[in-house]
């Protein structure tokens, strides 16, 4: 029988920022943004929902139900080096860790009894040894599948452990309420209630041809799930194991309304200029290049276009994501968010001409030459002309680069560009 631990950092960003100052603990704090600002919440303390506070709320809303909570911008830079405390932690347990996100991860125990004891002894010792390391509290969800242990650590919360032993799962599941079912948000709870079934348990007995009908192979999914299984897209894959990533992108939020075309093209441009970079670092290319685009009344549009060839140079993603804009902003209409993304990946170009080959080579090397600089330097070192007005900060809410366990596997030097003569 597989032993999964989920381990969930407890108000992972604010109790980073009461490591570095003290004076916050026991108060409302809010990281995220400042209480008129655009944004959401990335992280409340506890303190801060007991007044309904919580992750992916608007700042605005936030402030309105907590005004006199201490709103703080947060230090990704500090999230990212404690997130690194927390990986080396947990790989002290098992080397089989993926991390789900920069505050999450699973560990798959399974055969570890003789080390660190049963689940409950090795929960206990992996709780000390993190706060003894990184001066932070977690949760700790155990059960046979992801999906049950991500419900026990929410269970087990703040600083605390929960384990449902095997052949419980049932008897557990059946009580929860179906929002507690992970992947089912509000609008999807309030359809199944309508439906009748508010319970886990009234979604585990209903009939599979039943919810096929009704919802699809998403609907035999979400059955899974009430019954403990590992169902669905969130839960597939072997913890430990890396996988390519099938899409890479990034976004901006403004903090106020833009119309200048220049400005927009600029943090089109810089994000064209991450994308490719994560490209390389993967050993990937791209075949189509996505735009995405929120005017100030939250209308939201998504273009894409299909390259004939295959590519991970910036030059490249930035012209193609610069056509789609054009084509699609109305001149001078106001933009809340703009972002740009790729899809299509694979490890080869596809077949090029002998010429363009060369000159894409051409490309790469001083591309590699940059990413070596921005190693060493930080990623700001280098940039295009076109990309320096579009430079922002990072968001705290936004998906983090650099997360432990997420780096990219090990490529060969040489890699297939398909050139033909």
């Amino acid at each position: 029988m597989r032993v999964i631990f989920h381990v969930d950092m407890d108000a992972f960003f604010v109790s980073v920022e009461e490591l570095f100052d003290p004076s916050l603990k026991g108060k409302p704090v809010v990281v995220g943004g400042q209480k008129h600002e655009r944004g959401v919440v990335a992280a409340a303390s506890y303190e801060a929902r007991r007044y309904g506070v919580h992750s992916a709320m608007p700042l605005r809303t936030a402030a309105r139900l907590c005004p006199h909570a201490i709103f703080l911008d947060g230090h990704p830079e500090r999230y990212r080096e404690y997130s690194h405390r927390v990986h080396g932690v947990l790989l002290e347990f098992t080397p089989r860790v993926s991390m789900a996100s920069v505050d999450e991860a699973y560990l798959d125990m399974t055969g570890t009894e003789r080390l660190w004891g049963p689940p409950l002894r090795a929960a206990t010792l992996l709780h000390e040894r993190m706060k003894e390391r990184t001066g932070l509290n977690c949760s700790i969800g155990i059960a046979a599948s992801k999906m049950l242990a991500k419900v026990c650590s929410d269970f087990a919360k703040p600083n605390g452990i929960a384990w449902v032993p095997p052949g419980m799962e049932a008897a557990f599941l059946a009580p929860l309420d179906v929002s507690r079912i992970p992947g089912v948000g509000a609008v999807t709870a309030q359809r199944l209630r309508e439906m009748g079934i508010r319970k886990a348990g009234d979604l585990a007995r209903l009939d599979e041809d039943f919810l096929l009908r009704r919802f699809g192979r998403w609907g035999l999914a979400l059955a899974g799930k009430a019954r403990g299984a590992d169902a669905g897209a969130w839960f597939e894959g072997e913890i430990g194991a890396y996988e390519d990533p099938k899409s890479i992108s990034h976004e901006h939020t403004f903090p106020e309304d833009v119309r200048d075309q220049q400005v927009l093209e600029a943090t089109l441009a810089r994000q064209a200029e991450k994308v490719g970079r994560r490209l390389r670092e993967h050993g990937l290319f791209a075949r189509t290049v996505e735009l995405k685009l929120r005017y100030a009344d939250f209308t939201t549009l998504s273009r894409s276009h299909t390259l004939a060839e295959a590519t991970d140079v910036d030059a490249d993603l930035i012209a193609v994501s610069r056509s789609l804009f054009r084509k699609t902003w109305k001149q001078g209409a106001p933009v809340r968010l703009i972002g740009m993304g790729v899809s299509g990946l694979s490890e080869s170009q596809g077949q090029v001409s002998l010429l363009d080959a060369e000159k894409k080579e051409r490309a790469r090397a001083a591309l590699a030459a940059a990413d070596r600089i921005r190693d060493r330097f930080g990623e700001k070192i280098v940039q295009t002309a076109a990309a320096l007005p579009g430079e922002h900060a990072e968001k705290v809410h936004e998906n983090p680069v650099g997360l432990p366990g997420k780096q990219p596997r090990k490529k060969p030097e040489k890699r297939d560009n398909g050139a033909r003569a």
